[in-house]
């Protein structure tokens, strides 16, 4: 419950901060700076980003660091709870294998932010644009999968047992 109660907090923290997500009258997101954004329209963004959009992305940095204290570690322990219902061993190996590739997102998760943090700083993005970018897609992807893979389990439950 406290993961859970942490990730609320700082998603609606989070939302509330992003709310001041603008560069020349256009909005920006998190999702575009991690996913969607070229490395020349995150230069663009950082590098005009004003007040108070660019305190409000510091501080979204920030909140995302207690975030990632609650999510990774709930989502690995809801892997682990999934893992322990009646079921298929392969469906309980991966849960425990996601469960235990969540502090990797989350270490990527934290370089992520660091790159993003340091590019605030200085807007100019080298060849290390390819690392960040896999690094938040491996991430997604990790974090994804330790979500909905359990909650599937949950919900079809004695249906995925062996047969």
């Amino acid at each position: 419950m406290f993961c859970l109660g942490v990730t609320i907090a700082t998603v609606f923290i989070m939302q509330w901060l992003e709310t001041d997500f603008w560069v020349n009258d256009e909005k920006f997101s998190m999702p575009g700076l991690e996913l969607f954004y070229s490395k020349r329209e995150i230069v663009t963004v950082l590098s005009q980003m004003k007040q108070p959009a660019k305190t409000a992305l510091n501080y979204d940095l920030v909140f995302d660091f207690v975030f990632m204290a609650g999510i990774y570690p709930g989502i690995a322990a809801l892997c682990m709870m999934a893992r322990e219902k009646p079921g298929r061993k392969s469906i309980q190996t991966t849960l425990f294998a996601l469960a235990i590739l969540q502090p990797v997102a989350w270490i990527f998760d934290v370089v992520g932010n660091c790159y993003l943090l340091k590019w605030m700083d200085k807007p100019v993005i080298g060849d290390e644009f390819g690392i960040y970018h896999n690094l938040i897609l491996i991430k997604w992807v990790i974090a994804f999968a330790g979500l909905f893979l359990p909650i599937i389990v949950f919900i079809l439950g004695t249906k995925l047992k062996d047969r």
